[in-house]
């Protein structure tokens, strides 16, 4: 769910006084009547449609006005939530219990240490540490969080890769939510950062020699795009490596498990291209293993002699490959595992002596290993209807061993080691949920409704067991549906807060997503967007008519591209759903992506659509939740935003409530709750803040769904 710090944000009672009189507030009203954001039309012409946008002046960040606008929302929604501020607390203080809150992960080899990351409880942040040569030795911290955190409301690290002889640490932090992450290189004999500096950077890999770092850098649109050379010590002398001047990719570095190869890959929504370097020699040339093709992708791993290249040329699922490192061209390229229709692989991970798959069969996730040397095959077995798999940290090459993770609605997050050559796994440790958890009082379902076009859609439930599916109840429903990216069932201890109330928890496993392969996502976007739409309705419908809640205690909810879903359906079925959460959404698709300068428009051409081609608008206007606002009567709503959002610029949200309060005719309440301080698409960053906000979020739930304690 969407997790973003509930925030009394001050405002001058003048400026609120005028907000009141601005909307025609009676002073006697037991709540402050809603802002309303004045109307400044801005006309944008394009294949005969005139598009008039009165709200297009919330995009100027700078403007007092927009801020001003912003902190009346939350002055409004505070109002509107203040009644529930006592459940607030009763829902943290329950979803705290259930968090162990000192706790510490699994170590992990790599090179001469042992690393883990632990948790200390009253702090927001993980440290991370390491230990040298056995477990039983003194703690070395590497890297503490919350000493990076001090001062700073936000703190997320993203890169964090230690050199081969584990003496530098080059990590990346972002300290607005904008996800602008700063290179910083520490020497781990000392503890001292060095001079070395680098901004906006993605991914990072260290060569061989322990000196030179790879880095890339993102453009003015926030895509990745350079790739530089770095010399350890040094500062403002980088090397440019490589420009990735087509618009729709993104570039990413690596380095092989193996430590032979670094890739340097680009790709966008449909296509890729690698090239590659021996990891021992930074300097060398780069060379490509395979030109670009449109609408192929190809993705390398390497072990011995080869390369083995996951690849869609004959097939959306992907087929396995392997070429010689001498010359990788696809003329050399011998089928190791066919492309399947049934069966989606999803990636790959290589060790000296086996290999191992990541596949989706059914809508479920698979791991298969293989042994190299003799061909044998085996899958892990999982034990539920529903759950998530995958890997966890394997740093080892020569190992017999491989860690993967495992859970689901109701098995806590798990980490367990297989032996490769005997199939067996072991449990290494468990997330411990305190406070009471019994996994023996709920029921999982993985249940189908059947779309409007006949294709069987899988909807993953979890409620009491035993409870009564009278079709009275309360019931959630959460869908995310684009990117191919699927919604798995995870553990999160905080839905027991719902679940434990009566409420019936359900995951829509929409088109757009990725839950049955590529096909699955090809008949959820571009040209057949509206599925994800029509398959979230009939999914809705279907758990109503079984019996699984009432349409007038069901709350949906999604967020990004999910919200992008909320705001089409709300549009086309507003009397199916009694409320929803409409979480940092993609809801301005036409002007958006009329806008090149915007983060993430060009590459999403591929996903969504270029409104600059007539065909493509035309299809595209139709579901556009911004531009289909309609005066008519909408359920309830709670939009959450954040001012730094990178991913979804604030002011998609922030317009989409000012049109839709202006246009809706019925009398149900809306409201906005905008990070002001610094928050990004996820929104706040420490593990408390972020709890509080999950605590807001259900209270608006169960009030909702009638549920008031």
């Amino acid at each position: 769910m969407t997790q973003l710090k509930l925030r009394h944000v001050s405002f001058s009672l003048a400026l609120f006084a005028a907000v009141i009189i601005l909307a025609g507030a009676d002073a006697s009203s037991p709540l402050p009547a809603p802002p309303v954001a004045k109307k400044v039309p801005k006309i944008t012409e394009i294949h005969g449609h005139k598009l008039v946008d009165n709200y297009f002046w919330l995009r100027d960040k700078k403007n007092p006005e927009v801020r001003a606008y912003l902190e009346a929302e939350n002055v409004y929604t505070d109002a509107v939530m203040k009644p529930t501020e006592p459940l607030q607390k009763k829902l943290y203080d329950e979803m705290l219990s259930h968090i162990k809150e000192t706790d510490v992960e699994v170590p992990y080899k790599e090179g001469d240490y042992f690393y883990y990351s632990r948790t200390e409880a009253g702090k927001q942040y993980s440290i991370r540490c390491r230990k040298r040569g056995s477990l039983a030795v003194p703690e070395e911290i590497v890297l503490d969080v919350n000493e990076l955190a001090k001062g700073q409301s936000f703190m997320r690290v993203a890169a964090y890769d230690v050199s081969d002889d584990g003496n530098l640490l080059a990590y990346s932090t972002d300290n607005t939510g904008f996800r602008q992450y700063v290179l910083a290189v520490k020497d781990l004999r000392t503890g001292k950062l060095l001079v070395d500096h680098a901004e906006k950077v993605g991914s990072v890999v260290w060569a061989n020699d322990n000196k030179t770092l790879f880095y890339t850098v993102e453009d003015a649109a926030k895509r990745q795009y350079r790739l530089y050379r770095h010399t350890v010590g040094t500062s403002g002398h980088d090397e440019l490596v490589y420009e990735e001047k087509d618009e729709r990719f993104d570039v990413y570095a690596m380095k092989t498990r193996s430590k032979a190869y670094i890739f340097l890959i680009s790709a966008s929504h449909t296509t890729s291209e690698v090239q590659y370097i021996p990891a021992d020699q930074p300097r060398a040339a780069w060379k490509i293993m395979e030109p670009r093709k449109q609408g192929v992708e190809y993705y390398p791993d390497h072990n011995g002699d080869f390369f083995y290249i996951r690849v869609n040329d004959t097939g959306r699922n992907f087929r396995l490959v392997k070429a010689p490192v001498t010359d990788p061209r696809n003329q050399n390229w011998q089928e190791v595992i066919a492309q399947d229709a049934r069966v989606m692989l999803e990636d790959t991970d290589f060790f000296k002596s086996y290999y191992v798959l990541y596949e989706r069969e059914n809508g479920l996730p698979q791991i298969r290993v293989t042994d190299l040397r003799s061909g044998q095959s085996r899958r892990i077995e999982f034990p539920e209807p529903a759950y998530d798999t995958g890997n966890d940290v394997n740093r080892e090459y020569d190992t017999g061993k491989f860690r993967y993770a495992y859970e689901s609605f109701i098995t806590p997050h798990s980490v367990f080691e297989y032996d490769m050559a005997s199939g067996t796994s072991t449990l290494l440790k468990q997330k411990e949920v305190p406070g009471g958890y019994d996994r023996s009082r709920y029921q999982v379902e993985q249940i189908q409704a059947t779309a409007l076009d006949g294709v069987k859609v899988p909807i993953s439930v979890v409620h009491l067991k035993g409870a009564t599916l009278d079709g009275k109840g309360p019931l959630y429903l959460y869908a995310y549906g684009s990117y191919g990216a699927p919604m798995d069932v995870d553990f999160d201890s905080e839905i027991f807060s719902l679940v434990d109330r009566g409420v019936v928890y359900a995951i829509a496993h929409i088109r757009g997503g990725g839950e049955m392969g590529k096909a699955w996502h090809d008949d959820g976007r571009m040209m057949h967007k509206k599925n994800t739409f029509t398959d979230f309705i009939t999914c809705a419908e279907y758990l109503t008519t079984q019996g699984y809640g009432s349409k007038d205690r069901l709350v949906i909810e999604g967020a990004s591209a999910g919200g992008l879903l909320m705001g089409a359906v709300l549009n086309m079925r507003p009397d199916l759903f009694h409320a929803a959460i409409v979480g940092v959404p993609f809801v301005d698709v036409i002007n958006t992506m009329l806008d090149a300068s915007i983060p993430l428009t060009v590459p999403e051409f591929e996903e969504w659509g270029n409104p600059k081609k007539k065909a493509e608008f035309d299809y595209m206007i139709t579901y556009s939740p911004y531009d289909n606002i309609a005066a008519k009567a909408y359920p309830n709503m709670l939009v959450r935003t954040s001012f730094n959002d990178s991913q979804v610029m604030y002011w998609e949200p922030t317009k989409y409530v000012a049109k839709m309060r202006a246009l809706r005719t019925d009398h149900n309440v809306l409201i906005l709750k905008a990070n002001l301080s610094p928050a990004g698409h996820g929104g706040l960053s420490g593990r408390y803040d972020r709890l509080h906000d999950s605590a807001f979020n259900y209270a608006y739930i169960l009030t909702q769904m009638g549920i008031e304690n």
